[in-house]
């Protein structure tokens, strides 16, 4: 036995790229359907266990799907914003309490999550360095962001402008990072945090600039009278708030008016979940709410159908690579005939000769299937972009 494996291990080697090809070959065919279940298998945990983290969430009436995907893994999404309003009117039902989300910016690449202090509460979500958001223009990185951009509290994070063609609109903010939030495995480790009156002065609802009454340059006053001042375009804005400057910013209108992406309400009870959702159905409240858990399955549901697709197309390879890889072995043989004749003749019986053959193919499965293996092992790391390219 230990000769007979030898001799096939010899052959293997001296034959390299047709047993490379081989190996390569096999072995990304039994990767291929275990890798897709593992892929999609822990894609669902993972969104699923998001899911059912957020009870329930308002939103405009428009796409159900969208709203939960920007609500709760922040894949910023075109979308109608509510208003500050709307979270007023949920805390007076005293069914529970809201929490409010603006997704609409981001910090290289990264998304810009404004929410207040009760939204960390509710993730049990935990400083591993620095301290919590006391201050606007102030912003709490995730794990992720940290690692990748290599920053830490006393760094600052630069909000990207929504659009760069727009010359007078608004003007990038320069947050100060005053803390790192502890791994969570979730989208929560990919975001950048602040509370909503920053990401207002992001969008220019709020803003600070020179002291317009004690202006010394006479170009930026385009009219003055006892009640009112109006400046020039060159007044200047402050693109970051600090110690010096806080006292000038400041925000024009109703804030109750101020838009908002959506709110997460955490109900007091499932009986106090059923009614508030009731209240949406009949009218009485006029935006909508959904239930992530259910959007989310709905959603898998898709992505299941297709799984059955591949797996067939799948199995279809698979049996057209083994009929290859059976006609590779009888040509192989055909091949080796003066070879198999030179070791019947040396001695070697008709049992010895097949044992030698029999034992080249099992050491191509075994390879083979050692490199499904570490494909598969790898396959894990991959869970997150899986997600992120072919699902939402």
């Amino acid at each position: 036995m230990k000769q007979s494996l030898y001799l096939a291990y010899c052959y293997l080697v001296y034959h390299r790229f047709r047993s490379l090809v081989l190996v390569t070959a096999i072995g990304l065919i039994i990767f291929l359907p275990i890798g897709l279940e593992k892929l999609i298998s822990d894609s669902e945990k993972e969104m699923m266990a998001r899911a059912e983290a957020f009870p329930l969430i308002i939103g405009a009436k428009g796409s159900s799907t969208d709203l939960v995907i920007n609500a709760i893994y922040f894949q910023q999404q075109e979308m109608e914003q509510l208003n500050m309003e709307v979270g007023k009117q949920l805390d007076k039902t005293n069914l529970g309490h809201s929490i409010p989300l603006l997704t609409i910016f981001k910090s290289r690449n990264f998304p810009i999550i404004g929410t207040s202090i009760d939204y960390f509460e509710f993730r049990k979500l935990e400083i591993a360095e620095g301290k919590n958001l006391q201050l606007v223009g102030e912003c709490i990185i995730g794990s992720s962001v940290s690692e990748q951009l290599n920053l830490s509290p006393g760094d600052s994070l630069v909000s990207s402008p929504e659009n760069y063609f727009d010359m007078a609109g608004v003007y990038p903010l320069k947050m100060k990072i005053v803390g790192v939030l502890k791994a969570s495995g979730s989208a929560d480790d990919k975001a950048v945090f602040t509370d909503l009156k920053t990401n207002w002065i992001i969008m220019g609802l709020g803003h600070g600039h020179q002291d317009v009454v004690d202006l010394k340059d006479p170009t930026l006053v385009m009219q003055s009278d006892s009640s009112n001042v109006r400046t020039t375009a060159k007044l200047f804005m402050y693109n970051e708030i600090d110690g010096e400057n806080m006292d000038s910013f400041h925000f024009h209108g109703d804030t109750d008016s101020y838009p908002v992406s959506a709110f997460i309400f955490v109900s007091n009870n499932e009986k106090s979940s059923t009614i508030l959702r009731g209240r949406f159905v009949s009218g009485e409240l006029p935006d909508q709410v959904v239930v992530p858990v259910k959007v989310v399955e709905h959603l898998l549901q898709s992505i299941f159908r297709i799984k059955y697709i591949f797996n067939t197309v799948f199995v279809l390879v698979g049996v057209a690579t083994l009929l290859i890889l059976v006609l590779i072995v009888t040509l192989s043989l055909r091949l080796r005939k003066d070879e198999i004749h030179t070791m019947f003749t040396m001695g070697s019986s008709r049992h010895k000769t097949f044992e030698i053959l029999g034992l080249e193919l099992l050491i191509l499965v075994f390879l083979s299937t050692v490199v499904a293996g570490i494909l598969y092992l790898i396959t894990g790391y991959f869970v997150d972009d899986f997600i992120r390219y072919f699902i939402l």
